[in-house]
């Protein structure tokens, strides 16, 4: 076994390298979102989503229109609003007079990477709409069913709750995302590199530096990096510990519901991904808690004393993860 995984650590070490190239290219485009393409990443490599929240003109459209040039995939843009309809993201069938039949208008969904952006501000109709084809990664339109384009990936964006128009993603539907980021402004250093970088008269644009034959490849590697069952233990342990916080020292009332097994196989992929960025081929409980409140703070659903007393879901995750005893 230990043979294997140093031969696994070895094959991560030199496939990671490719990760680094990508993050250059970025950052040359993108400032200041290190956190953001990481996650990004850790989605395509494992065929989840992610949820972003941060206010407007945070980069959140450039970093995954440069992430599609860097990969050289399709990329569509939606823009969520209150009069949309499930159509508009999925498509249609439309009768053309002089065939006598229907012909198939494929939505902005058939895509590589899609941007859902601000879908707190749709009706909940097509947050179902966009959901249901993140999961089955298929649209039907009339008889048909059409697969989806792989890779596959959603990057939907929500503002903040507090600001007018938007409205919470039921609990059921956020707990489909793999993972959830917080964007925040950027520091004063950086955001004067922005404003000297975006003031001219021409911006920069990045460079293809792999393709989507070598997503597939990273992505069937991710799942062969090693997980010991004492790190299984210690992954099941802290969503056990979001559903009985009394049984680890924190205040049963603060949590309405903790995470669903969705959760913990979550945490498994991130974790892998963590170790392969790190380049190597087995997971350790460091991996576990870098992932812990991506794939956690979406999960939790915090209690009305919790919010009074300005408890955070992050707050709670960070509780869970100096409670729960390490393996």
């Amino acid at each position: 076994m230990d043979a294997e995984i140093s031969k696994l650590s070895e094959e991560a070490l030199e496939k990671s390298k490719i990760i680094s190239q990508i993050r250059q290219e970025f950052s040359k485009i993108v400032i200041g979102q290190e956190g953001l393409l990481d996650g990004m990443l850790s989605a395509l490599m494992t065929g989840g989503h992610l949820l972003i929240e941060g206010v407007p003109g945070l980069a959140k459209t450039l970093a995954i229109s440069t992430l599609s040039d860097i990969l050289d995939i399709e990329f569509q843009r939606i823009q969520f609003t209150p009069d949309m309809l499930p159509a508009d993201i999925r498509g249609t069938l439309i009768y053309v007079q002089h065939k006598g039949d229907f012909e198939v208008k494929r939505g902005p969904v058939f895509s590589n990477l899609v941007l859902a952006d601000e879908i707190n501000r749709a009706p909940a109709k097509v947050q179902s709409a966009l959901l249901e084809a993140m999961q089955e990664k298929t649209v039907t339109l009339g008889d048909q069913t059409y697969r989806l384009p792989s890779p596959f990936f959603v990057m939907a964006t929500q503002n903040p709750i507090e600001q007018e128009g938007t409205y919470p993603l039921p609990e059921a539907e956020v707990d489909r995302f793999y993972m959830k980021i917080l964007v925040d402004y950027p520091s004063k250093a950086s955001e004067k590199t922005i404003v000297r970088q975006m003031s001219g008269m021409t911006q920069p644009h990045a460079k293809k530096i792999t393709g989507k034959e070598n997503i597939f490849d990273l992505q069937e590697f991710v799942n062969k990096i090693y997980v010991d069952d004492k790190i299984i233990d210690y992954i099941v342990t802290l969503v056990h510990a979001t559903r009985h916080p009394g049984e680890y020292q924190i205040p049963e009332a603060y949590i309405k519901y903790g995470a669903s097994p969705r959760a913990s196989i979550s945490f498994i992929r991130a974790a892998r991904v963590q170790a392969f960025f790190d380049g190597r081929g087995f997971v350790i409980p460091e991996d576990v808690k870098a992932s812990a409140h991506p794939v956690l703070r979406h999960r939790l659903g915090l209690s009305f004393e919790a919010e009074a007393e300005g408890v955070t879901p992050d707050n709670m995750v960070g509780e869970l993860l100096n409670n729960v005893e390490l393996p």
